[in-house]
Order: C-alpha cells, then sequence, then structure tokens
C-alpha cells in the first residue's frame, strides 16, 4: 500500500528547524534535492504498489533519498540510518518535515528500497532527472518522414565498457569444492535433526584435513592441486548419495533445494575439468552464494580476470551517463554501439556527429552503420593510410583525449560512487547498486554544473555593470 500526496515535498524553507539551528541554503544537499523532480519520480513509484491494504510503505523521497547518500557516502546500512539521525541536511534530503532526533526507519527497510527500485525503474528515474535539469529550449524531436532524414548530425557519444566487481573470494576450485562440501555436510546434519535419522559417516575430519594439506602448503603444484581436487570430489559424490537417499523420503525447503542444485551444476563443471584437464567451462560457477556471478575477462594489468557484471556506459556532450547494457554474462561489447546510437537519437531527435570508442567498437558492422547516417567514428580509417594524414592524426589526438571523459567516469564511479566493489548479495539487487551508483554521479554534475552556471553569470553581470559604468563615466 502506498499513499501519495503531492504536498509532503517540502522546501528549505518548510523545513522545521530546531531553535538555534540556521540551515545554509547553498548547502550541496539542499542544492542536489533541487536537481530531482521528487514528485513525478514518486508518482511513478505509486504505481509499484497496486493495494489498498496494509501499512502504507515509505515516500519514494526517503527511499531514493536514503540509498544516494548510502552511495555518495559509502555508509553501511547501520551506519546509513544512525547519520541521518544526526544531520539535519540529510533529513531534509530524505523529505522528512523537520529535524527529529530519531531514526526514520530501520537498517533492514533499505534493504526493500533496494528491491523496489529495480534497475529498470531506476534508469527511467536518471532519465527523469535528466529531463528535469536539460534546457529550456527542448531539443528537436524526430518526427519521421524527410524530417528525420534531413536532420542535421550533431552532438558527441562517447562509448566505453568496464566490469563492477563483486565483493566475492577469488574464486580456486579447491576452495568453492571445500566449501560445497561443508554445506552438503549442514544439509545432512540439518535432515537428520529434523527427521530424527541415523546420521551417516561423512568423514568431515578427513576431509578437512585433507583440504588443508593443500591450503597451508607454501608451494602448490599442479600434481598436489590436481589431487586435492580428485579427492574433494570423491567426499563429495559420497555426501550426494546420502542426500539423494534422504530425497526419496522427504522434500527439502525452498533454500536448501536452490543451494543443492547449485551445489550439483557445480560439481559436474569440476569434474568435466577434471576428467579433461582443462580451466574453463561454459557458465563457470565461482560462487555457491552468489551463483550467477560470472569472469568476465577484461585484460587488465592489475586483475585479467574480474567477477561481476559488466556493463556499457555511454557519456553524452553534457558529460552525463547513462547505462547502455548490464548483463552478468560476458558479450562482446562492440554489439551495443548500433543500439546506443539509436537511443541517443530518440532522446535528441538527431544522430551524433561523432562517435567516440577504442578499436573493439571498430568493426566493418559498426562502421557501415556510422557512415551511412553521415556519423563519424574515432580511430584511423581502414585500408592504407592516406599521403597527407596530418589532419587525420590531429582529429584522431583530439578525439583520444575527448574519449578520457568516459574513462574519467569509470574512475569517479567506482572511487567515490561504489561501483569498485558491489556488496549486494542478490542479482537483482546488485543491478540496482550499478543503476544507483550511476544515479549518484550524474546528481553532483547536475549540482557542480547548476553552481558552475550561477558563478559564470554573476561574473557576468559584473563585467557587463563595470563596462557600463565605465562608458558612462
Amino acid at each position: 500500500m502506498y499513499k501519495f500526496d503531492k504536498n509532503h515535498q517540502f522546501g528549505l524553507a518548510d523545513f522545521n528547524q530546531p531553535m538555534g539551528l540556521k540551515m545554509n541554503p547553498e548547502n550541496r544537499w539542499v542544492k542536489k534535492a533541487e536537481t530531482i523532480p521528487w514528485e513525478a519520480i514518486e508518482e511513478k513509484y505509486a504505481a509499484l504498489f497496486p493495494g489498498k491494504k496494509g501499512m502504507p510503505a515509505k515516500p519514494l523521497r526517503t527511499a531514493l533519498g536514503s540509498l544516494l547518500i548510502q552511495k555518495q557516502l559509502q555508509f553501511s546500512d547501520r551506519e546509513l540510518v544512525e547519520e541521518i539521525r544526526e544531520n539535519p541536511y540529510f533529513q531534509y534530503f530524505i523529505g522528512l518535515p523537520g529535524y527529529q532526533d530519531a531514526i526514520p526507519f530501520v537498517p533492514s527497510l533499505l534493504v526493500e528500497f533496494r528491491k523496489r527500485l529495480t534497475a529498470e525503474v531506476l534508469e527511467e528515474i536518471n532519465e527523469m532527472i535528466i529531463a528535469y535539469n536539460a534546457p529550456d529550449d527542448p531539443p528537436p524531436t524526430g518526427g519521421g518522414g524527410d524530417n528525420e532524414e534531413s536532420a542535421t548530425n550533431s552532438g558527441t557519444l562517447i562509448l566505453d565498457a568496464t566490469c563492477a566487481p563483486q565483493n566475492i573470494s577469488y574464486p580456486q576450485d579447491v576452495n568453492l569444492l571445500n566449501e560445497a562440501r561443508e554445506k552438503l555436510e549442514k544439509m545432512i546434519d540439518i535432515i537428520c535433526y529434523e527427521q530424527n535419522y541415523y546420521k551417516p559417516r561423512m568423514y568431515r575430519q578427513k576431509a578437512r584435513k585433507d583440504y588443508l594439506n593443500l591450503a597451508k602448503c607454501k608451494k602448490r603444484t599442479a600434481k598436489k592441486i590436481r589431487k586435492a581436487i580428485k579427492t574433494q570430489l570423491q567426499y563429495i559424490r559420497r555426501d550426494l548419495r546420502y542426500i539423494d537417499a534422504f530425497l526419496e523420503e522427504i522434500d527439502l525447503c525452498d533454500d536448501l533445494s536452490k543451494q543443492l542444485v547449485t551445489i550439483r551444476t557445480l560439481v559436474e563443471q569440476q569434474q568435466y575439468m577434471y576428467d579433461n584437464k582443462v580451466h574453463s567451462v561454459p557458465d563457470r560457477i565461482v560462487s555457491i552464494s552468489q551463483p550467477y556471478i560470472r569472469p568476465i575477462v577484461r585484460g587488465k594489468a592489475k586483475a585479467p580476470v574480474e567477477f561481476g557484471a559488466k556493463l556499457d556506459l555511454s557519456i553524452d556532450e553534457n558529460g552525463i551517463a547513462r547505462l547502455e547494457r548490464l548483463s552478468f554474462d560476458a558479450y562482446n561489447e562492440s554489439d551495443v554501439l548500433i543500439t546506443a546510437v539509436e537511443n541517443y537519437k530518440s532522446r535528441t531527435g538527431h544522430y551524433p556527429e561523432r562517435v567516440l570508442v577504442d578499436q573493439i567498437y571498430r568493426n566493418r558492422t559498426n562502421r557501415a552503420f556510422c557512415s551511412e547516417h553521415g556519423i563519424r567514428i574515432s580511430g584511423p580509417a581502414l585500408g592504407r593510410p592516406k599521403k597527407d594524414n596530418k589532419v587525420d592524426k590531429k582529429q584522431e589526438y583530439i578525439d583520444n583525449i575527448d574519449r578520457i571523459e568516459v574513462e574519467r567516469a569509470f574512475s569517479l564511479a567506482k572511487r567515490r560512487y561504489g561501483l569498485g566493489l558491489i556488496t549486494a548479495k542478490l542479482d537483482t539487487t546488485t543491478r540496482s547498486s550499478i543503476a544507483l551508483s550511476i544515479i549518484a554521479m550524474n546528481v553532483n554534475r547536475l549540482t557542480v554544473v547548476s553552481f558552475a552556471q550561477i558563478l559564470v553569470s554573476l561574473f557576468s553581470r559584473h563585467k557587463l555593470v563595470h563596462c557600463t559604468a565605465k562608458i558612462y563615466a
């Protein structure tokens, strides 16, 4: 249930401040609140609650505002609630009517906020925030027909891909098998305790000792690792036979059933790699608790392989970031370029004048598409270089400098907005966490841009008055 009230969006003048407290209207959180269209977003948010019964949910401003504060300052759930209780600017940002020395909600409610605000909903919110802060003169929209074909290309689209690493331990085969064995042993203990069965012999102490013999070994040879994998697979197969015998008489709960399916898939993959002496398999499981995570080969010097979600981020000529694609499976990012360009056209009514990308996007399909629509794609042309290529080299140098903007966005999102280490546990909340990082970065940029525009206008006015006084003098 959700109660939508259009009159509960307070401005700073309506915020009830205690005696002796005078809040600064130029505070960054006050400015950030002005860049977000709370009422328009709340109309979308209210549609997520079709029911009319039950306890009313927290307002949209409380949910979204709290998550944006958490992304900006990297607080834990418990710490975030305490910081909101102590900071009046935080309380104003999340839409409270006045300062109160009490927690606005329990920390566990943040989990529900992240579940409700899915990645799809957050992408719509991102577009609404961008449109709300757009200039008063709207860009031309494509009306179809001859006008659409004759629209002049303008603007810049920068596109690149990265990985948002998940907070998991490095997935070594022996460690994964040892974790799977321990979970199966706990599963057997639960079944025997609940059903009053006789507990079978599992050799858990011997299995633990065999694992530690390799874990504590300073020099791990391929022979020792292979032997340890074989040993752990034998223990796991024994435990799975016990569980299969129990399942003929009883049924497991949903959580244990999902965990058992994941472990069976993991064992099949590890057995295949052991038998064929390979180190890769399709849809490889690297975490039992988060089986949706996949290894993403990036080829970077720091981490050649990362474990998390892969995403394509686009930056327009105003420096605003948008998610073009988000997936846990590894994909070829060159397939995203045409979709990103079409999305740019649907937003602005025209194609970009230039597209700045790295080498992997410059395949023949993408080059042909850009050439067909009059778009200049960065990088050298195919074929032999021209005799007089000074102009091309200068243009290539300018494009490479401008393309750094997307790398700067990646660095900023990973250092300051939580994209460098995702701590969410579910695939849905992981997607939401990534989308929230992009929104928090955009809101911060829009706040800085609006402040810079005010300064420019003030200085321009001062210069105009000074020149006018000089003329009349």
